[in-house]
């Protein structure tokens, strides 16, 4: 095809549409829903495979563009494109979707222990209305198009979570959406704010809000401060960071196995794209001024997440804890302000996805054989079903960031990007991968070692059907692992874009001088004359 294609709105239309088809099914079609919805995943998953194929790591930064007039009394269009980082979170959502339909079988028929309100086939096509949203969100070029997605996808993820988790499921859907308004509200009135700043300073009007004009806008610092913390507390809050993070403990404890994949694997990604995006070149000054705050509270987040996940008995909960210490490390990476930490901090979510998406599967699979989620109710589960208990291991090794597996690679680059500019940050830092493996360790620990607890007895091993859910996700931690080259390729260069548009640069290196030279010190490689 040619590359006037529309491929990124047919790669949202595609799952929309799809929703739709499997709404419409008739009531009691239960597996045809399932399988119409893995279909339409599938059939994503290869599109964003060609369309990445017709991305140029060495052409414009904003590639498979489009862009129609939608609302022309205020400026606002309809404008979608991929960089290198949006690429790599869509083909991140891409895979996780399928992978979700199928660990989520049987989920929506026994409602994680509760009866369900809604229907199977409504479970499945509000999967893949989320994902046609969040494919939205990242494509978007036009802010106020953001917008409309970054609002549109708590939609699917409130009916998720409402209508098919816990018994206190009503609770942490509300609580979930009431801080995303919250968020939302505030980005709303910095849209607007911006708006007004725009008019009369873009060379287009008619594109009043597209990133390309928006950029390098004329601001005072005080209105840039105020529309910078509009849009980082929605970040934050998506994201989420501490103290605005009490909503994901709830609403990932309460969620099936699947919408908690969803929720921190994808939909939680969208806070730090959006820091990536929008905070960072839209508001250079502002973020330069507050990324020290932002530091402090990214550290805050790495040993808090860290140090609650330690302490606690449900293993939807503590999965929900090292996600906030995860996130910690990635807005570190961000505004840490160096290419090492931008690009560890992208590939950092891509993994995070993967990782912490087979944590809560796997601990899904063992849940889901005996309706528990308390830790202390399981133990010596590798003596029964030793393919499960390998495949949850692995899982834990690579949240805890084991050299050779994705999540390695991530962190050793953020810490690294944070240790050029900011070294006392970094150093702490470390101690979450310290706190990382006490909480992964002790966890394996307590449930799949010793002696087999009394009624787990006939724990049923990894099936099929399961193996086939992990499987996807073991390959590609541990190709990122070994070579995540092709990944940082399609990366640098957004990178490198957002730190001239911020107007930052690495810091050079420098090592002590040789004795006797009478300097300082002297740049990495060079002479002293």
């Amino acid at each position: 095809m040619s590359d006037t294609f529309p491929w990124l709105t047919v790669l949202g239309a595609v799952p929309l549409v799809g929703s739709g088809v499997v709404a419409a099914l008739p009531r009691g079609r239960d597996l045809l829903a399932k399988q119409v919805a893995l279909v339409i995943s599938l059939a994503t998953l290869v599109l964003t495979i060609v369309a990445a194929t017709r991305f140029d790591t060495g052409g414009p930064r904003f590639q498979l563009t489009q862009s129609y007039e939608w609302i022309p009394q205020f400026g606002v269009t309809y404008s979608v494109g991929v960089d290198g980082i949006a690429l790599v979170l869509l083909g991140l959502s891409a895979v996780l979707v399928p992978v979700v339909v199928l660990a989520s079988w049987r989920d929506a028929e026994s409602g994680a222990g509760v009866l369900p309100r809604g229907s199977v086939k409504t479970f499945f096509a509000l999967v893949l209305v989320l994902e046609a949203f969040l494919i939205g969100v990242f494509v978007a070029t036009d802010v106020f198009l953001f917008y409309v997605f970054f609002e549109a996808m708590l939609v699917p993820m409130y009916f998720l979570i409402g209508s098919y988790g816990g018994p206190q499921r009503s609770y942490a859907a509300v609580k979930f959406l009431l801080y995303s308004l919250l968020g939302g509200l505030l980005m709303l009135a910095a849209v607007i704010g911006l708006g007004f700043i725009a008019d009369g300073q873009v060379a287009d009007p008619d594109k009043a809000f597209a990133i390309s004009q928006l950029s390098g806008l004329h601001i005072t610092p005080g209105v840039e401060k105020a529309l910078f913390l509009g849009f980082f507390v929605a970040f934050a809050i998506k994201a989420p960071m501490w103290p605005v993070h009490t909503w994901l403990p709830d609403a990932a404890a309460q969620s099936t196995p699947g919408a908690a994949v969803l929720l921190v694997g994808v939909l939680d990604k969208v806070g730090t794209f959006g820091m990536l995006r929008y905070c960072l070149p839209l508001f250079p000054g502002a973020a330069d001024y507050f990324t020290p705050a932002i530091i402090v509270l990214a550290v805050i987040s790495i040993l808090y997440g860290a140090l609650l996940a330690v302490g606690q008995t449900d293993m939807r909960r503590l999965v929900a804890y090292t996600s906030i210490s995860h996130f910690g490390f990635i807005v570190l990476g961000v505004f840490a302000l160096t290419s090492q930490g931008l690009a560890g901090a992208t590939l950092y979510m891509v993994n995070h996805g993967f990782s912490t998406g087979m944590l809560f599967l796997v601990a899904g699979f063992l849940i889901a054989r005996h309706r528990s989620a308390m830790i202390p109710d399981y133990q010596g589960v590798q003596n029964v079903a030793p393919w499960l208990a390998g495949t949850f291991l692995f899982a834990g090794l690579s949240s805890l960031a084991l050299p050779g597996m994705s999540t390695f690679v991530s962190e050793f680059l953020v810490l690294v990007g944070t240790f050029s500019r900011y070294e006392a940050a970094a150093v702490i830092g470390t101690l979450g991968i310290v706190l990382a493996a006490l909480y992964v360790l002790f966890w394996y620990q307590r449930t799949m070692t010793g002696p087999v607890k009394e009624g787990l007895e006939k724990t049923p091993d990894l099936g099929l059907r399961e193996a086939w859910v992990v499987a996807p996700l073991m390959a590609l931690i541990l190709a990122l692992g070994v070579y995540p080259q092709p990944l940082l390729d399609v990366i640098n260069p957004a990178v490198d874009h957002t730190l001239h548009q911020v107007g930052k640069h690495d810091p050079a290196p420098t090592v002590p001088a040789a004795a006797g030279t009478g300097q300082g010190q002297t740049n990495a490689g060079g002479t002293d004359k």
